[in-house]
């Protein structure tokens, strides 16, 4: 009897208030992969169901395997990774244009444009230019749009943060730090490595995320929250800092708004993860049977009120 498979899914781009925002170099770092398959081709040449049907394999295989979904449609996917087999299968062209570092000895390009008929296409060619156009327009007002909500959520973090209790937030860290890491040995053997992904992304079907198949019951998971400016994000890469101090492998799962900030990390050596339950991205983690927080921080408590009642409305 197959056993059944593992599957884990995730996003390696995202589209937030810098733009489309790309992690893909994450998807299989070269030095770990036997082989990365590139796919190239134009939109509607087949790439996300090629990459679903070799999915599907694997799975019926009962192969563990990681799917890597598109940002922009988050029904497709953009690549797969077998681990058992050191295989990725990407979907190489724009935005997240991926080509080969190492030809032959790592990557090899797959060109499914060989099979479009161009005949066909030509006839369609002003239909697709002014889509085309069409498409990237739409794209760049929704990118105009995300980076107006981070000048209006700047200023309400700046507001925050002046009335942050500093000594209490460095209490509830310095305890989560103890709880966390007070029985774990620092292991130097080897450069320690970290993996950047997306575990949400903000998709035309509004926020998405693939938390269930991240963590499970199994894990001692911890749970902050708190307004922006409160030090959620900080606390969370502080933790993700520590474990890297420590020589841990750490999968660090950034905010799909804000890429320059982590939203959850996940420490596989030691079975913790540690996710930010702030709305809006907050992960919804009813799916997970038997989920329960070791610890659950709201750093609201740190807020001094006296200290911003001239910004409140």
């Amino acid at each position: 009897m197959v056993k059944k498979a593992n599957i884990r899914r995730v996003f390696p781009g995202a589209n937030t208030y810098k733009g489309f925002y790309s992690f893909y170099d994450y998807i299989l770092p070269q030095d770990e992969a036997s082989r990365i398959f590139i796919l190239k081709g134009g939109p509607g040449t087949g790439k996300s169901t090629f990459i679903k049907r070799i999915a599907s394999d694997i799975i019926n295989l009962g192969l563990d395997i990681e799917c890597h979904h598109c940002s922009s449609d988050n029904d497709s996917l953009d690549g797969v990774v077998i681990p058992s087999l050191k295989v990725a299968v990407v979907d190489g062209t724009a935005p997240h244009i991926v080509d080969p570092k190492a030809p032959g000895a790592v990557d090899e390009i797959v060109n499914l444009g060989e099979c479009w008929d161009e005949t066909k296409l030509m006839s369609s060619r002003d239909e697709i230019l002014k889509y085309n156009n069409r498409i990237a327009k739409l794209f760049n007002i929704a990118y105009s749009h995300l980076k107006e909500a981070k000048i209006a959520y700047d200023e309400w973090e700046s507001y925050m943060e002046a009335g942050i209790d500093k000594i209490r937030y460095n209490e509830i860290l310095g305890a989560m730090l103890k709880s966390i890491f007070e029985d774990v040995s620092a292991n130097y053997e080897s450069p320690p490595k970290v993996r950047h992904l997306f575990a949400s992304a903000i998709t035309p079907g509004g926020i998405k995320n693939y938390i269930d198949t991240l963590i499970d019951s199994r894990m001692k998971s911890y749970s902050i929250e708190g307004e922006p400016g409160t030090g959620v994000k900080k606390m969370i890469q502080r933790i993700a800092q520590s474990a890297y101090e420590k020589g841990l492998f750490t999968e660090q799962f950034h905010c799909p708004f804000d890429p320059d900030s982590v939203d959850m990390v996940i420490i596989p050596e030691i079975n913790i993860a540690v996710l930010n339950m702030s709305k809006p991205f907050h992960y919804n983690v009813s799916k997970i049977n038997g989920l329960r927080f070791e610890d659950r921080v709201n750093l609201n408590i740190c807020i001094q009120k006296k200290e911003i009642e001239d910004y409140e409305v």
